[in-house]
């Protein structure tokens, strides 16, 4: 493991070489792909899922004070875990009017802080990205923050969770954690959308199966490239970052992090 002062530093600089590569590499010139729109929900849809969403985030803002006040040299991790969500989901694939295919981000910062945390970082990040990037809006803040946000980051640690207690590495319970989580995301966009535009025929079911089909033709090839890529920088934190993992419970004091652990 590497410790102390020249730790953190060999850390903070491959940290800064990898966000510069992803930034430069990753994100899209476009600002035109979004997640559900600006005004594209009907209001009183629109301020449900503000309503719903809002007692977690809040929940959220104490989970994150409280962490940050006990271990103040954990705020530089949970910067990386909010800059990796914002870099991914802002990779846009168009798939239907009104929303669009991306990855999400927010597994690792889930797996790292847990799903109240990162319902925090991801709600920063969907605020900053649909007024920065035109990617998702205001009035519809609260169905992005509920599907990505909320259900993808509780799915993603749950799914973490499940896979650590049932034996499985680091490795592949990260993959699982990340790509369910992404998938959940579209699962839920696709009811929102469906519960706000009920087809003629069939009604919210028929019109969340038509939903639920168009995302799944970029969204499962998608979910498994972040899996993947999650996998990467969560071994790359495991290298660099060991002792903040360990506080964050993640490892145990005095476990090595061989490639049995994490790969």
């Amino acid at each position: 493991m590497l410790n102390g002062q020249g730790g953190s530093k060999v850390f903070n600089k491959k940290l800064y070489s990898i966000w510069a590569l992803l930034i430069l590499f990753l994100v899209p010139e476009s600002a035109f792909a979004m997640h559900i729109m600006e005004g594209f929900l009907p209001y009183k849809w629109a301020a449900f899922w503000a309503l719903i969403s809002l007692p977690v985030v809040v929940y959220g803002v104490i989970s994150i004070s409280k962490k940050m006040k006990e271990n103040p040299e954990l705020k530089l991790l949970l910067g990386v875990a909010g800059a990796f969500a914002f870099v991914l989901s802002a990779l846009k694939i168009p798939s239907v009017t009104g929303s669009s295919s991306h990855p999400t981000g927010v597994g690792l910062g889930a797996i790292l802080f847990g799903p109240a945390a990162m319902s925090v970082l991801g709600m920063i990040v969907l605020l900053f990205q649909a007024i920065l990037l035109a990617h998702g809006g205001i009035t519809t803040l609260g169905a992005n923050v509920f599907s990505m946000a909320i259900v993808g980051t509780f799915v993603a640690y749950g799914t973490y969770k499940f896979a650590k207690k049932a034996g499985i590495s680091n490795g592949i319970a990260v993959f699982l954690a990340a790509a369910f989580g992404n998938l959940m995301t579209y699962v839920t966009t696709s009811f929102q959308l469906a519960l706000a535009f009920p087809a003629e025929v069939g009604g919210v079911m028929a019109s969340a199966v038509k939903f639920l089909t168009i995302f799944a033709v970029t969204q499962i090839p998608l979910a498994i490239s972040e899996g993947l890529l999650t996998v990467v920088i969560f071994n790359f934190l495991s290298k660099y970052s060991s002792q903040e993992l360990i506080t964050l419970n993640i490892f145990k004091k005095g476990e090595v992090l061989g490639d049995d652990n994490h790969a």
